[in-house]
């Protein structure tokens, strides 16, 4: 690995850390206890990434302790992984080093386990039997993060994987195998930022690196090629300007260490990308840090070296005035030596300095620490401030990954809900209380309807069973099969979520409607037998009567919002053998000779009438059909009652023709208008209005409204049907009016 460390001439050992989190009771001998305990299980087995596992932990332990991790917190390290070879790892543990130890070792694995079998799924998923909850990288990638989160109440655990995957990197980097799908871009954006909210730099930095190598390896290589390229003259370059900045600041009286500032291959190109700088034009390549007693120190010395340099006064910051959101602050300048080559200063207190090195970190309180305090600059009492800072800075970056700016302040950020796992290592968010019912409606409605049992973690339990984090939830289910009513009954605990509430609802809802439906269409099918009607199609049916296909009309009728007597009247003026009423004569009579109304051609002096049916009217297509006594009735062609009395006496088919129109206004014909609209006030009064604007006479009007639509049948008088195309173009685009045809 490429630092900069050594470079710059600054120690490589950041201030000790302790334990990042409540710490674990000293027990004597803990750390050769615990690898005792745990290398007969561990000493001959190897983690899915080539690893053998002994050999990783010892590794683990060895990063903690770097960082100022006690001996209880190296020692977990082995239990951890031990747990996996135990058959009641919490009992075995507890038994031999207590509780705490216990209760750290199994959330540490549940953890592990959840990442292992998370990467695992990202490659899987779209071959997962669950295949509707098959969620993408990204979106896993997320889920993590958040899961991590979920189990960082206690910093113990995240301690423990930061240094595991750091590891991990290493055995990879040194090994050369290669690296498993998902697992740097996991550790580049979940452990690096994470090690980063918490201050711990030590490992953030090499992790970021690392990750970096793996994803990007021509990048990297590229990158530290050009570093080395200078090295050496760039080593010296900036001892000597680090030596003559500090001498001269002590003969300014200004009491300084100046230290050469690491900067590592990824940070670079990060700031490469998102300034569109070249390798040349990275100020901080060069990178002083000028650490003095006080803020008034800090603004003395800023001025003294920009009496002496060439500031760069676009690149300048105070976040001393205007501290970072996380709290960070300190100088930052860019001045130019004599040569005209840039080099970055920073300028900080060291209280500033041990914050922008170990973040809140810095600040924790430790039981170990007893009754002194950590650096002994914070007492215990101070424990639970610290506690609340560190947690901050968690809820901060759970609401960055989130999107949620939450209420402001960060309650209720864990503990609204939790976390679980398909049988396929899928992650499944649930509300806090949720249950396998929920899960189940979670993964993809049908399951949910058909769900019946339970395991978590693979044990059988009732199915209002609240579920907690981590746990893998297995739905059994039917072939076939609905929800049960007592789901919907709060008291017995089935449901937490809303949204499984509603699709539970919504099912009982459509059977209460299949129901229905089925009494209309019984109803409505009975009265098409008894009036020998059962050739005629249910959507046509539908369609003549206003309504857009049979379920709406089986629907009204089965909520008797609709009487049957409308169908009757629509069907029994087809019959050939109707009463005389059911063919409606001319509003003018015809002038002899066939000189208007309609001519039957090749007869003279037959008696016609226009069925009451189609209500045919020119330049409407027309076809004549012989009554009985009735004479000749005329339909459209297009008529389906016509076509049914064509199939039983095709015989009885003249032709006909429309007449020339007699008189100065000519005959007049009636036709309905079907219009289907939001019901609301004033509706009928426009509708009118436009038919009086176009001079058509409206001879009736059957309105009906059901569940807030208007359905309405307007009769009008028109010369000729091509006029009443336009006018309908005029209603439908009236305010609310949904359709208006021609029936």
């Amino acid at each position: 690995m490429k630092s900069l460390y050594a470079e710059h001439g600054a120690s490589a050992t950041p201030q000790v850390i302790a334990a990042t989190a409540a710490s674990l009771p000293e027990q004597a001998g803990a750390l050769e206890r615990a690898r005792a305990f745990a290398e007969p299980l561990l000493a001959t087995q190897t983690l899915d990434t080539c690893e053998n596992v002994l050999q990783h932990a010892d590794a683990v332990a060895a990063i903690l302790r770097t960082i100022g991790g006690s001996e209880a917190m190296q020692a977990a390290s082995y239990l951890v992984y031990a747990c996996d070879h135990l058959n009641k790892p919490h009992e075995v543990i507890a038994k031999a080093f207590g509780d705490n130890f216990a209760d750290l070792a199994l959330e540490t694995t549940k953890l592990v386990r959840l990442q292992r079998m998370a990467r695992r799924t990202q490659n899987s998923a779209n071959h997962s039997t669950l295949a509707p909850m098959a969620q993408t990288a990204a979106a896993q990638t997320e889920s993590v993060r958040k899961m991590l989160l979920a189990f960082s109440k206690d910093l113990r655990v995240v301690m423990l994987r930061l240094a595991s995957r750091l590891q991990t990197l290493r055995h990879f980097a040194a090994t050369k195998l290669p690296v498993p799908p998902g697992l740097a871009l996991e550790a580049l954006q979940v452990f690096a930022p994470l090690a980063n909210r918490l201050g711990i730099w030590e490992i953030k930095w090499e992790i970021e690196d690392l990750s970096f190598r793996f994803l990007e390896p021509a990048t990297y290589k590229q990158v530290a090629k050009l570093l080395d390229e200078k090295r050496a003259e760039r080593e010296a370059a900036v001892e000597r300007l680090r030596q003559q900045l500090a001498d001269e600041l002590a003969t300014q009286g200004i009491q300084a260490t100046v230290q050469g500032r690491p900067k590592h291959i990824y940070s670079i190109v990060k700031k490469m990308r998102g300034k569109s700088l070249g390798f040349d034009q990275v100020y901080d390549i060069r990178a002083l840090r000028i650490i003095v007693p006080t803020v008034p120190d800090c603004y003395a010395a800023l001025s003294w070296v920009h009496s002496q340099y060439v500031p760069v006064s676009e690149e300048f910051d105070d976040y001393i005035a205007r501290p970072k959101p996380n709290g960070y602050q300190s100088l930052h300048t860019v001045v130019r030596d004599p040569q005209g080559q840039p080099i970055e200063v920073q300028l900080r207190t060291q209280a500033m300095h041990d914050h922008a090195e170990h973040g809140v970190a810095a600040h924790w309180a430790y039981k170990e620490a007893g009754t002194k305090g950590y650096a002994g600059g914070v007492t215990a009492a101070g424990d639970y401030d610290a506690k609340i800072a560190v947690l901050r800075q968690l809820l901060a970056w759970e609401r960055d990954l989130s999107g949620d700016s939450g209420s402001g302040d960060g309650s209720g950020m864990f503990d609204d809900r939790i976390y679980v796992l398909t049988p396929d290592a899928a992650i499944v968010e649930l509300p806090k209380g949720a249950t396998a019912v929920d899960f189940a409606y979670s993964v993809h409605t049908n399951l949910g309807h058909r769900c019946r049992g339970a395991r978590v973690d693979g044990a059988m339990v009732p199915l209002n069973t609240p579920l907690k984090n981590g746990q893998t939830v297995e739905v059994t289910a039917v072939k076939e099969g609905g929800p049960s009513r007592d789901w919907l009954n709060p008291e017995l605990g089935y449901l937490v979520s809303h949204r499984a509430r509603a699709k539970v609802r919504a099912w009982f809802n459509a059977l209460a409607m299949g129901e229905t439906m089925a009494k209309g269409r019984e109803a409505v099918e009975k009265l098409l037998q008894r009036e020998g009607k059962t050739a005629i199609k249910l959507d046509d049916l539908a369609g003549q009567l206003g309504f857009n296909n049979a379920d709406a009309l089986f629907e009204v009728v089965g909520k008797d919002e609709f009487s049957l007597r409308n169908i009757e009247m629509l069907l029994r003026p087809a019959e050939p053998t109707a009463v005389a009423d059911d063919y409606m004569p001319l509003k003018k009579p015809r002038a002899a000779g066939g000189k208007g109304g309609v001519l039957v051609v090749g007869i003279d002096s037959l008696m016609t009438q226009l069925a009451r049916c189609c209500k045919p009217a020119p330049p409407d297509l027309i076809s004549g059909f012989v009554t009985r006594g009735k004479g000749v009735s005329v339909h459209r062609s297009d008529c389906s009652n016509l076509r049914n009395m064509v199939g039983r006496s095709g015989d009885r088919l003249i032709e006909v023709e429309w007449g020339a129109p007699s008189g100065k206004e000519g005959n007049v014909y009636p036709v309905d208008v079907a219009v289907q609209a939001h019901d609301r006030q004033g509706l009928l009064r426009d509708i009118s209005e436009v038919f009086a604007k176009e001079k058509m006479n409206v001879i009736g009007v059957q309105t009906q409204s059901v569940k807030g639509t208007a359905w309405m049948t307007f009769t009008v008088e028109v010369a000729e049907s091509g006029k009443l195309t336009r006018v309908l173009k005029t209603v439908g685009e009236l305010g609310g009016v949904r359709s208006a045809r021609r029936r």
